[in-house]
């Protein structure tokens, strides 16, 4: 089954507050486009699964939409958090003690079948924190490559505590521009293959699946996100993507399933769908011209050329 991940980021806040939500109320926003995702058929679309990441505010409105539908109708959908904190509420231990963090067991009784964890926002948050204490981090190799294993470190705290607590979880990697470095193919594909190797290594060696949850991984090219960047040729893609089965495989006896961060669009969902390697995609925007944006129907198209 191929899978289609939406994160909204905060896509709620309106354009006139300078964000793209057409609208000024959030949760008519976010009830209105629940509402449409299902009419659409893109819950119950055949060979495809679809889930989509909401900020924590709009969750507990997104599965009150959600609820008006037949199951048949939600059938292969579902709705998750983004990312978790590390730590989490425990029996006899902390009851809740976390102002502005985001507890996993939280998330789980809000409703959230999924955690996305480690996007590459969140990891440029938390290199920013550190860099802030240390400012080497932004000069010196060795400081650099030590911040970058923190990060690792920390995110696989978040991906225990999700699935401690019941989630599956979209665990995201990926280069940036540093990391991948100039030159042609034979100069920068070692450097790459260390980077997500690290990654993957980092974050996610020790776990196991016993509990029957799902890990799949999210590779974002960081070096081609954003306007005017150049999303990666599928030779690239498939490239990475092969490396990260490989590595998956060796890390837990079974290759994981990547889907695509990058930019998947209309216009390359096909051409990204005829990759052996690549099981769906992390989608964001859905319009990238003027007025940029997300709705349910450019997604539909997406996904309807994705599995063409």
């Amino acid at each position: 089954m191929k899978k289609i991940f939406v994160n909204l980021k905060r896509f709620e806040v309106s354009k006139k507050e300078g964000g793209i939500c057409p609208i000024d109320d959030p949760l008519l926003w976010i009830d209105e486009i629940m509402k449409d995702s299902i009419k659409l058929g893109l819950g119950c679309l055949d060979n495809v699964f679809i889930s989509y990441f909401l900020p924590e505010a709009l969750i507990p409105t997104a599965l009150n939409a959600l609820s008006d539908f037949d199951e048949a109708k939600k059938l292969r959908f579902a709705i998750g958090c983004q990312s978790v904190f590390r730590e989490d509420i425990v029996p006899g231990g902390n009851f809740g003690a976390f102002t502005s963090n985001r507890p996993a067991k939280a998330m789980k009784a809000l409703g959230c079948e999924w955690a996305l964890i480690a996007h590459s926002e969140e990891r440029r948050d938390k290199l920013q924190m550190l860099a802030t204490y240390d400012s080497n981090i932004n000069e010196d190799q060795k400081a650099a490559e030590k911040a970058y294993e923190t990060v690792d470190k920390l995110v696989r705290e978040e991906v225990k505590r999700a699935r401690e607590a019941g989630m599956n979880v979209v665990f995201c990697i990926g280069e940036s521009s540093e990391q991948k470095g100039t030159g042609d193919f034979d100069d920068f594909a070692p450097r790459v293959r260390r980077v997500l190797e690290n990654q993957l290594r980092n974050g996610l060696e020790g776990l196991n699946f016993e509990d029957g949850k799902e890990i799949v991984i999210g590779y974002e090219p960081i070096w081609a996100i954003g306007p005017g960047k150049t999303p990666p040729e599928s030779d690239y893609i498939s490239f990475v993507s092969e490396h990260i089965k490989k590595v998956t495989k060796d890390l837990f006896g079974k290759p994981l399933d990547v889907v695509y961060g990058g930019g998947l669009k209309e216009e390359n969902a096909e051409s990204i769908a005829s990759i052996e390697t690549i099981d769906g995609g992390l989608v964001a925007l859905t319009k990238f011209v003027q007025p940029i944006g997300f709705d349910p129907q450019s997604l539909f198209n997406i996904v309807s050329a994705y599995t063409k």
